[in-house]
């Protein structure tokens, strides 16, 4: 065994009165975090103030991308909310052209305001080509649901969709993203 070149340093033996000044340092630094806290935590996300918040723009006053003849597109349900994060809501409407029988198809518009302030289709959810008709349609924690009711087949008549399906979308890296669902059920 090789003895140390170095002799013995006082430091590397602890004593009482090290413990003691550790304790007490210890002890300073706990007392002194008390008094420097962090704001306190809030639910609410910082943003504009509320008096310069927008309103939910109103999908009466939007050009749908429907082709309904002679009528105006019909809006048949409406719902507003934050979708995006942005503290700006956002109207979603369940829009469909008028019809003398059976169930026209639904399209779901997701309506914000422009740099002009006047309100756009800014997503399409449903499009009416799919065929699809919505029911319980809500907005809800920055989500669009709805149940969607459609067809089987070609050879189902219009008036009886005989299919129900749940669909749920959110926005996600700048898209609205449908969750998987699970596969259509016979009405």
């Amino acid at each position: 065994m090789q003895h140390p070149a170095v002799p013995e340093l006082a430091h590397t033996t602890p004593r009482p009165v090290h413990w003691l000044a550790t304790a007490t340092a210890l002890a300073a630094v706990v007392a002194g975090s008390s008094f420097l806290q962090p704001d306190h935590a809030t639910a609410a996300q910082a943003g504009p103030p509320a008096a310069t918040r927008t309103a939910a723009p109103d999908p009466k006053n939007v050009d749908y991308p429907l082709q309904c003849g002679v009528t105006a597109p019909q809006i048949q349900k409406k719902a507003t909310g934050d979708l995006d994060g942005d503290r700006s809501p956002e109207t979603v409407a369940v829009v469909r052209c008028a019809s003398g029988s059976g169930t026209p198809p639904s399209g779901v518009y997701v309506i914000a305001r422009g740099t002009e302030g006047k309100p756009r289709v800014v997503a399409t959810l449903v499009d009416p080509k799919d065929r699809l008709s919505v029911t319980d349609f809500a907005v809800r924690g920055g989500a669009v649901t709805a149940t969607l009711l459609g067809y089987s087949s070609p050879d189902v008549p219009s008036c009886c969709p005989d299919t129900q399906d749940k669909a749920k979308w959110q926005w996600q890296d700048g898209t609205f993203v449908r969750s998987e669902q699970p596969a259509a059920k016979s009405v």
